[in-house]
């Protein structure tokens, strides 16, 4: 088999050098053919698609946290060459959701035993996959601060928390699913194609990116300490705060510009969001 791997160096703030030694170890005496690029962030997309048109790999893998497994996912779309994950990111909230191991050794006994699924993926706006979590509220604007201010860990989000905490404004939205129109008022609207974020918050306890559909799901209330959940607490979400529906395509407008983001990469402020499930759409290799 050959295999590809895609490196970001930058991804949680960690040094990757482990991971890349790790790799070239463990497939030093198998025989495997093994391939290694970095990516810079600027030309991902091309890079990855130009060592695949050279490589010719039986599967790809992103060693990085969430945002590296959708940089490679967005360039393996309805190919049917499987994604593996190394979980070298800081949240790795896709890991998680898989069952990928987070260690080394663990993840990447995955490339060799793992099996391999067709997972869904949720079309935003036409020109943009989710694969994760996507929001429109108040966590993307805990996302937005994070990301202008350059912070790391939970210390760095427990500061975002804070500051966002000062700001927070409730949203009037309508939200559009099937023949359903849903008006509210709300602090965060969540599209989930998993169960939780990265951190191991259960935001979507019945949430199965494999099961054709994502849920939406809403914040109807949310104080300091539902927020802090969302960071170190597994347990689901008091029902009574939120409301969840499946849906497979949905049209949310909101009456102000509210902050967006998508797998934890703010994409600005927005009055209008569509989105529809890709059932099947990418391969990924899991555990059995």
């Amino acid at each position: 088999m050959i295999f590809l791997f895609a490196i970001n160096p930058v991804s949680g703030g960690n040094d990757k050098t482990a991971w890349e030694r790790g790799i070239q170890n463990y497939f030093a005496n198998l025989p495997h053919q093994i391939h290694q690029f970095v990516l810079d962030g600027k030309t991902d997309d091309a890079t990855i698609r130009q060592q695949i048109a050279e490589h010719k790999p039986d599967c790809v893998v992103a060693v990085g946290g969430d945002g590296t497994i959708k940089i490679v996912a967005a360039a393996l779309l309805d190919t049917g060459i499987p994604l593996g994950i190394l979980p070298a990111g800081s949240a790795n909230g896709m890991a998680r959701e898989l069952g990928i191991p987070p260690d080394i050794q663990g993840s990447l006994d995955i490339l060799l035993t793992g099996t391999h699924r067709a997972m869904d993926v949720i079309s935003v706006n036409d020109d943009d996959i989710c694969l994760h979590l996507s929001d429109i509220g108040l966590n993307a604007q805990l996302v937005r601060h994070y990301e202008k201010n350059n912070l790391r860990g939970k210390l760095g989000y427990l500061r975002g928390v804070v500051n966002v905490l000062k700001k927070r404004r409730l949203m009037r939205v309508s939200i559009t699913v099937g023949d359903e129109c849903i008006q509210r008022v709300a602090f965060m609207v969540v599209l989930a194609n998993a169960r939780m974020y990265g951190t191991g918050a259960i935001i979507n306890p019945d949430g199965d990116p494999f099961d054709g559909q994502f849920e939406v799901v809403i914040f109807r209330r949310l104080s300091f300490w539902e927020i802090l959940k969302l960071f170190w607490r597994y347990k689901p979400f008091d029902p009574k705060k939120i409301e969840i529906y499946p849906a497979t395509s949905i049209h949310i407008e909101t009456h102000r510009r509210a902050y967006f983001q998508v797998d934890g990469e703010y994409r600005g402020r927005i009055t209008n969001l569509k989105a529809a499930i890709k059932p099947g759409a990418v391969t990924m290799l899991v555990p059995k």
